[in-house]
């Protein structure tokens, strides 16, 4: 008895331990909004101090970057948005890492294109005036500092700052997806859910460079774009279930998870891959939590079977980041973009990501 009384109080106080940590973790989480000095040397930022909708974003005049030794100081002429951005929500399962009461991280958007303004005294593989795009959390502001070996190279001369900045994200995306995870090969028949989309239309184009036979799926509207962009076959969601059909493809990249487990198995052929790359598509979604749990249940069910469903994060790094300036230099990939929207639109820019109609990427001009 005395054994049991002594592990229930155990299991009690470890409890009451628990709700105490995540208490004082809860409120004593903050960020710098709080004790943000006046800037000596301003620029303009998009910031968030608090979770919210697009309304919680303003236009805020923080201290200008200064590049260190390693690093290039970059005059952002354009920058994008991606459904990253929409986590300044603050969905619960993500709060940990995020920052429990308010965002750890009160910057929004990562793609950015720009004009190397200054750079470090280490710094040899780029000089001021060069035109450069890559990813830096923070990116939509006037300026950002980089690192010169990381994930920022030069520009290609037949992009736009608009074209190169709606890249980095989304098509880092879609080659890691494609080649390192999905094994993808000439020939293969591949099928891409979520076709139209940011990371879709840059993932439509590049398995068509691959050399395979391409499958889109997309909504009515957006069947022709999806066709102009070199897809083999498109299918109207609306009108038909691709899941449905007799064929069977080689590799699934789905980036919207709306179909079960057994579905999209069931079109895969028996050693095919399903590479699970987004959560609801690319607005905000209520039922993001049960599409999660969904995919995890598809990549736990597939490892005891010869086809595989494979979640990843994109990384970004400076090679990758060649291969895509090598692929919009070639031609063999165009960004496409829906709307373009200035510095003090960004709100309303991240309002229309979030309804999931966008078609192609969303783009923050900084010009003048």
């Amino acid at each position: 008895m005395k054994i049991k009384r002594f592990l229930k109080w155990s299991a009690a106080v470890i409890f009451v331990g628990l709700v105490l940590v995540t208490f004082i973790a809860y409120w004593m989480s903050t960020n710098d909004c709080d004790h943000r000095p006046a800037p000596s040397n301003p620029m303009k930022a998009i910031t968030h101090c608090e979770y919210g909708g697009p309304e919680v974003l303003k236009v805020e005049e923080i201290e200008k970057p200064v590049p260190n030794d390693n690093q290039v100081l970059v005059k952002v002429r354009a920058a994008s948005l991606n459904p990253l951005d929409l986590t300044i929500r603050g969905p619960l399962l993500l709060r940990p890492l995020f920052g429990l009461r308010k965002p750890k991280d009160t910057r929004l958007g990562v793609d950015y294109c720009g004009t190397v303004e200054a750079v470090g005294k280490n710094v040899t593989n780029f000089k001021p005036g060069d035109e450069v795009f890559g990813g830096k959390n923070g990116a939509i502001a006037e300026y950002v500092c980089v690192l010169a070996d990381r994930a920022v190279v030069l520009k290609p001369a037949n992009m736009t700052f608009e074209q190169a900045a709606s890249v980095p994200v989304a098509a880092i995306t879609a080659l890691q997806g494609l080649r390192d995870k999905g094994h993808i090969q000439s020939g293969q028949k591949v099928l891409i859910n979520g076709a139209s989309g940011g990371v879709g239309t840059f993932a439509v184009q590049m398995a068509k460079s691959f050399g395979t036979e391409v499958t889109g799926v997309c909504s009515t509207r957006n069947v022709d774009l999806v066709q102009s962009i070199g897809a083999d076959h498109v299918i109207d969601y609306t009108k038909e279930d691709f899941t449905k059909t007799d064929q069977r493809y080689d590799l699934i990249y789905d980036l919207v998870g709306n179909h079960s487990f057994s579905d999209r198995r069931r079109i895969l052929n028996p050693n095919g891959i399903c590479v699970m790359a987004g959560i609801g598509g690319a607005g905000w979604h209520e039922g993001f939590a049960t599409r999660l749990l969904g995919e995890l249940n598809g990549y736990l069910r597939s490892r005891f079977g010869s086809q595989k469903f494979i979640a990843y994060i994109a990384q970004f790094n400076k090679a990758d980041m060649s291969v895509l300036a090598d692929l919009l230099q070639s031609g063999k990939m165009t960004p496409v973009i829906d709307n373009t929207y200035k510095l003090n639109e960004t709100a309303d820019a991240l309002r229309y990501l979030e309804t999931g109609h966008a078609r192609g990427k969303v783009v923050i001009s900084l010009e003048k």
